[in-house]
């Protein structure tokens, strides 16, 4: 189990950075999530920062979120940022980190669910910066706080089905985030083209 205490700070921050960074000329673009488009995404973005932040709250949140282009709310450039500041205060409060804490169903303790909701923001993030062409600055701390709350998933045989994507192999001397990103089933070179 994870046993770091992690600031979500910088990482909603790089990730805002990101945000506002797509041009509305990109919302019909790939992503690396199959299937998924930029609007799809930010979409996503919205609705898990939101869930996240309930957990941490303990604030009753019913579902999930969605990956629906069509739901994205018109004020995403506005709403999103304000959304990663949000899930990144209310983790920052000590109370929130203690117990357990539930997100779409899933119960866990609520110290794994802050890596959680950490490595869905880092992750994501990244799959909008390469998706609308952006630089991407993870945070070292919460590249290693991720990883080692995804693990070794060479053999998934113990985790829920869907959780990340199959494993993409990426070589052992790669940079930990590239790494990562491989764990979680996302090629580190991926690109629109």
């Amino acid at each position: 189990m994870q046993t770091t205490t992690v600031d979500l700070g910088p990482q909603t921050a790089e990730t805002a950075r990101v945000v506002a960074g797509v041009g509305d000329d990109q919302l019909d673009d790939p992503t690396p999530c199959a299937g998924m488009s930029v609007a799809a995404l930010l979409d996503h973005l919205v609705g898990l920062t939101l869930a996240f932040r309930s957990a941490a709250e303990r604030a009753e949140f019913s579902g999930g979120p969605s990956a629906d282009a069509t739901s994205l709310a018109p004020d995403w450039r506005t709403l999103l940022p304000a959304r990663l500041d949000a899930l990144a205060t209310a983790w920052g409060d000590p109370a929130a980190r203690e117990g357990d804490a539930e997100v779409a169903g899933v119960r866990l303790p609520a110290s794994v669910m802050a890596v959680v909701a950490l490595n869905e923001v880092l992750v994501h993030g990244w799959d909008l910066a390469v998706a609308t062409g952006q630089p991407y600055r993870p945070d070292d701390a919460s590249v290693r706080a991720c990883a080692e709350m995804v693990g070794d998933r060479r053999d998934p045989s113990a985790e829920p089905e869907g959780l990340f994507g199959p494993v993409v192999p990426v070589p052992d001397d790669a940079p930990a985030f590239a790494r990562l990103l491989g764990q979680t089933g996302r090629d580190p070179g991926w690109t629109a083209a």
